[in-house]
């Protein structure tokens, strides 16, 4: 009994010696810690250069109101050119990308849609698409980006298993999310509910470890900040449950609505809309930028751009925000995503939930105008994405306001009941499957 039991340790010690001693686990490690550190520097010099072009395109329509009219529309039509061009794949959000390349194996298809290169021509087209007013994010970008950044670390090195190469491409992606909003736990929480497929007991310590080394590069870089800044809303559910409900039906009602107007623009359209767009898609381009325009023009300009300032404005109570902001940028972001230009929905979506619990804090008694446009915001982002857990996490990290997370929890999952009555299909993953290996001939 002995003899076997010493058998038995000294095993456990030579395969323990293994694996503290071998080279190509230790190189793998370290290769890993550099991607994911990579990824958190992108995306924060990303969230940087989208903040200076969304600046910039509003200190040109200060100067010059009807910019927009001459920059949209050109600037679609360019964008949309280059996509088609060069970087094929890396059109519309970058998330149903990546759920793609999780979900085949196809080696040449991921090394297509996780390409360095398509990953440089998002960075650039996200950031021209802002610069000439579209109502698009960087958040959906990123993911694609930290994808293709993590993936590629399999070519530097022999990962084992098909499960660890997944792994790197939710890891990325995760790690983009935590980055893109300094909230690590929202990129955990998206890459179970998201990608829940391929999140695995192998795999979640390789996605945590990503989004904590990103989270510490964005703290480094950035400093420990809100995305929105704090706020210091509550809302007593005894009293406040009306604003509960009205949000979370308003939210889900208009966000499963979004969702399948995205659905239908990613499909082939009816009519001649349709037929336009297939045979002259950089004049269809164009067209989506000219409504853009004037869809701005109606808003003061507000509703171009990430919708960022707007959302912070809203929740401060600052500045002169339109009663109609919510419902025209809802507009704008559904025809800037038609256009086929490269753009996330996080920020835009948010921006339009802001606007909706703005427009019922005018008609809900008993509750704090403040407390109504935050759960706007999460009514109307689970609603678009039929995410409910990510919604409200992803607000509570970006306001860091914990007296919210009851009535927060609550409106999401209305948002999310109501929105699959609209939307039965979730939108990322039925966008996804628009992505997929060609088969050969």
């Amino acid at each position: 009994m002995q003899t076997r039991s010493l058998r038995v340790g000294q095993r456990i010690l030579r395969r323990s010696r293994h694996v503290w001693l071998s080279r190509s686990l230790w190189n793998r490690r370290l290769i890993f810690l550099v991607g994911a550190i990579a990824v958190g520097t992108v995306a924060v010099l990303f969230a940087l250069g989208a903040t200076l072009a969304n600046a910039a395109v509003h200190d040109l329509l200060d100067a010059w109101p009807w910019a927009a009219f001459v920059i949209a529309p050109a600037g679609f039509a360019t964008i949309g050119w280059l996509g088609r061009r060069f970087f094929a794949g890396a059109e519309g959000s970058g998330i149903p990308q990546t759920i793609a390349a999780l979900a085949y194996r196809d080696v040449a298809f991921r090394d297509h849609l996780l390409s360095i290169r398509i990953a440089i021509g998002k960075v650039l087209m996200t950031l021209g698409g802002l610069l000439c007013g579209a109502s698009i994010g960087r958040e959906g970008p990123t993911v694609q980006v930290g994808a293709a950044l993590m993936y590629a670390l399999s070519r530097y090195t022999a990962f084992p298993h098909e499960t660890m190469r997944r792994g790197l491409i939710l890891a990325g992606g995760a790690a983009g999310v935590a980055a893109a909003f300094n909230a690590p736990l929202a990129g955990v929480v998206f890459a179970i509910e998201e990608m829940s497929r391929s999140f695995s007991q192998r795999t979640s310590g390789i996605v945590i470890t990503a989004v904590v080394c990103a989270g510490i590069v964005s703290l480094a870089l950035l400093g420990d900040y809100a995305y929105f800044g704090h706020t210091r809303a509550t809302l007593d559910l005894r009293t406040g449950w009306p604003a509960v409900v009205a949000c979370g039906a308003l939210g889900g009602l208009l966000g499963g609505l979004f969702a399948r107007l995205l659905i239908g623009s990613a499909a082939h359209l009816p009519g001649r809309i349709g037929a336009l767009r297939k045979d002259h898609p950089y004049l269809f381009a164009a067209l989506c930028g000219l409504a853009v325009a004037a869809l701005g023009a109606f808003s003061n300009n507000t509703v171009l751009g990430t919708g960022y300032a707007e959302t912070r404005a809203i929740l401060g109570g600052t500045g002169a925000i339109p009663q109609s902001f919510g419902i025209l940028k809802l507009l704008a972001t559904v025809v800037s995503y038609a256009s086929g230009i490269p753009g996330g929905i996080f920020a835009p979506s948010l921006a339009v939930g802001a606007g909706l619990g703005y427009n019922l804090s005018a008609v809900i008694p008993l509750a704090p105008p403040a407390a109504v446009v935050i759960l706007g915001m999460v009514g109307y982002f689970s609603g678009a994405v039929q995410a409910p857990i990510t919604a409200f996490v992803i607000v509570l990290e970006m306001t860091r306001d914990s007296d919210m997370a009851l009535p927060l929890m609550a409106v999401s999952l209305v948002a999310y009941g109501v929105s699959r009555l609209v939307c039965p299909r979730p939108l990322y993953k039925t966008l996804a499957k628009a992505f997929r290996p060609v088969a050969p001939a």
